[in-house]
């Protein structure tokens, strides 16, 4: 009886399995070193593919050899053990965004490391890697990116959905340039992602107070990956940023991405492929180097209405040594992007600042990044400022000059030290135009050369009361009217009476 109750029982149980199966790509590891791990028995893996290990860490695969597979590690490696068991994930490297990123400071796998808690809302994933926009769905480039910098925004304009390249020597304000040019963004409707890569926390620190002070988190996100980071981390910062930057282009905004610097990204490449033995090639950087740089910046364009309209800015920033710009990784660089902005240190520390060297600085959009009205009074003054270099020069050779070498010797002291800015003291677009109205009309050539800065910060005060008229104008319409014209010139002789008295 008994017999027969469990013979029941066993048959009901046997009745109500059911079979649950599933299928895992198992490999093993192999070695495990700075960061960076090789694991067998997963041949199908594909490039960029997430792993787990039995710790908890997550790792990336980057090299696809025949026997094994190179994965760097993107938690802590020192807790994985030769033999360990690697599970694939069968994902590709995703990161979650979403609006609420915004004012936040996240790492290169956007989890928040600024204290705040974690990005609450509905967050969407976007693949780190991405194939950059085709040229069908690209617009010619033709809206200015207003950075408030003087020297750029009359003679190197940068444009919507252009690549501009800042380049120079360490300590000579690369990153001032770039965290005026955030602080201007105020009120322009443009989305900032400022990606540090590399740099001390302290550093990091300062530009995010810097930034929270002026008001310019409540458009921007930072992801850092800093100096005591691992490689690894470094090497997907950039990514990560241009990933959140496609988020908001998608829904048709314009954003403006700032890499701090793609010299510690090449420098984070190299020493990632050094330990996956890759072959080493000139300067030891691995033979991609170029592809490395290359499908990042090409992400950065501006789409036509057909594709929503949104743009991706994009100011990397390359550090040299004694301004060699003819060095691997800057030749790389300034061959992918449209141009650069060369910052000198011997202008530096003349107390030029910010110290752009006008004959090496180009933008290869050139005036159309520019309102019309900036075009007409910032034209000729390129060519004038090269002169003027050229003749300095000469000049030292020699005390007998004639008026017109005398003059334009004149207005180009003028210009350099009109073009003096400090940092953080973004100026306004029709302010800009102002002052340069009055030096290229040759409306200041009697105003004494150390009484110039007085006379500019002067004369924008006095304009913002008397020439209403004027300033709207550039604001609303990118140029002024004759009537407009009339009003400024009479404005500025005006206030020239008051100034010298």
């Amino acid at each position: 009886m008994q017999k027969n109750i469990i013979l029941e029982q066993l048959k009901k149980e046997l009745g109500d399995f059911k079979a649950h199966h599933t299928k895992e790509r198992v490999g093993a590891v192999l070695e495990v070193f700075d960061g960076v791990v090789r694991a067998s028995g997963l041949s199908d893996l594909k490039m960029s593919e997430m792993v787990t290990f039995p710790n908890g860490a997550v790792g990336v695969a980057l090299n696809l050899e025949e026997g094994s597979v190179g994965i760097i590690v993107l938690g802590d490696y020192l807790g994985i053990k030769e033999g360990d068991e690697v599970k694939s994930t069968g994902n590709i490297l995703e990161l979650p965004v979403g609006d609420e990123i915004i004012g936040r400071v996240v790492n290169a796998i956007a989890s928040p490391i600024d204290g705040r808690g974690t990005i609450a809302g509905e967050l969407k994933s976007y693949p780190i890697e991405r194939v950059a926009p085709g040229v069908i769905t690209r617009k010619s480039v033709d809206q200015p990116v207003q950075t408030g910098i003087k020297a750029i925004d009359a003679l190197i304009p940068i444009g919507r959905g252009q690549r501009e390249l800042i380049i120079g020597d360490r300590q000579t304000g690369k990153t001032a340039i770039a965290v005026d040019t955030i602080l201007n963004q105020k009120g322009q409707n443009m989305i900032c992602v400022y990606v540090a890569i590399g740099q001390k926390d302290s550093k990091l620190r300062k530009i995010e107070t810097r930034l929270r002070e002026g008001g310019a988190m409540d458009y921007t996100v930072i992801v850092s990956a800093g100096a005591s980071d691992p490689a690894a981390l470094q090497y997907l910062a950039p990514y990560a940023g241009v990933s959140v930057a496609e988020y908001f282009m998608d829904q048709g905004k314009d954003v403006l991405i700032i890499y701090d610097d793609l010299s510690k990204h090449a420098v984070a490449y190299r020493e990632i492929s050094l330990l996956l033995r890759r072959p080493p090639g000139r300067e030891a950087y691995p033979g991609d180097v170029f592809y490395l740089h290359s499908r990042l910046l090409e992400r950065a364009c501006r789409r036509n209405s057909d594709y929503g309209g949104g743009s991706i800015t994009a100011l990397p920033i390359i550090e040299t040594q004694a301004g060699d710009i003819s060095a691997y990784i800057p030749t790389n660089v300034i061959s992918i992007t449209d141009g650069q902005i060369f910052l000198e240190t011997d202008l530096f520390y003349k107390g030029i600042r910010p110290a752009v060297n006008v004959g090496f600085s180009v933008s290869r959009v050139g005036s159309s990044a520019q309102i019309k009205a900036m075009k007409k009074v910032a034209g000729t003054l390129k060519l004038d400022l090269a002169q003027f270099r050229e003749l300095e020069a000469f000049s030292q050779f020699g005390s007998d000059l004639d008026e017109a070498t005398k003059k334009t010797l004149d207005r180009g002291r003028r210009a350099v030290e009109l073009l003096k800015q400090p940092q953080y003291s973004p100026v306004l677009v029709e302010n800009q135009v102002v002052v340069l109205y009055a030096l290229t009309r040759g409306l200041i050539d009697d105003i004494a050369l150390d009484k110039i800065k007085e006379f500019e910060s002067g004369i924008v005060d006095y304009a913002q009361t008397h020439a209403k008229k004027f300033l709207s104008e550039v604001r609303e319409k990118g140029m002024w009217s004759d009537e407009g014209e009339a009003e400024i010139k009479k404005v500025i002789e005006e206030y020239k009476g008051v100034f010298k008295k």
